[in-house]
């Protein structure tokens, strides 16, 4: 089973969407839930969006507790993807840092995905982006395997564990695009996208990492 952490404070954020492109999945409401959720039948987690920033942690003490978690996360070795809020997270746990870029962005970006990543097997470069924080500084471990221009830090990976971040919001379509304020329709067509195909290529990747545990 691949566990959800929805991490929208507010409500939104996509978390559904995650679980209805991922077989055997479910979403755990992190920011509302007592603590960390159980990994127990857990074969990998998706770290999904949210409307707050990383540096919020004054005010949304929750996200101390998933810094904790994520490195516990990448610790234990469990498959792991992390989605916009979810790959600032990610490497702002391993040391990295994030930043208000202090523009928002709502629309299609054509971007640099490493060819050779498995990730990314059949993703075209067009990818949904939804944000203003970037990462500014990778966490220890984490290596780049997608980048944008304006935007060095657009996709990353761990070295060593199955530990997978991008910016972009793969479960984003056009069935959702209506509900979110400022989306830039004309700036790409998602006929372009193949966007979706990130959560299968992670939920093959990790069918394989548990095969091989």
């Amino acid at each position: 089973m691949i566990l959800v952490l929805n991490n929208a404070v507010d409500g939104g954020y996509m978390a559904d969407e995650i679980v209805h492109f991922l077989p055997d999945a479910r979403a755990y409401d992190y920011p509302h839930e007592d603590g960390d959720p159980s990994l127990e039948n857990v074969d990998g987690v998706v770290i999904g969006g949210s409307e707050v920033g990383v540096y919020d942690e004054p005010d949304q003490p929750w996200i101390t507790a998933q810094k904790r978690f994520a490195r516990r996360l990448v610790e234990e070795g469990v498959p792991t993807l992390g989605v916009c809020f979810g790959h600032q997270i990610l490497n702002a746990a391993l040391g990295g840092e994030v930043a208000d870029s202090g523009t928002s962005r709502l629309r299609l970006y054509d971007a640099d995905l490493d060819a050779d990543e498995p990730l990314f097997d059949g993703v075209e470069p067009t990818v949904p982006v939804l944000h203003s924080d970037v990462v500014t500084e990778l966490g220890d471990g984490m290596e780049v395997i997608g980048r944008a221009d304006y935007y060095e830090y657009f996709a990353t990976r761990h070295r060593d564990r199955p530990v997978w971040s991008v910016q972009y919001h793969p479960e984003f379509t056009p069935r959702i695009a209506d509900e979110y304020d400022g989306w830039e329709a004309a700036d790409g067509s998602f006929e372009d996208s193949t966007a979706t195909r990130t959560l299968a290529n992670f939920a093959d990747l990790v069918e394989s990492s548990e095969s091989k545990r």
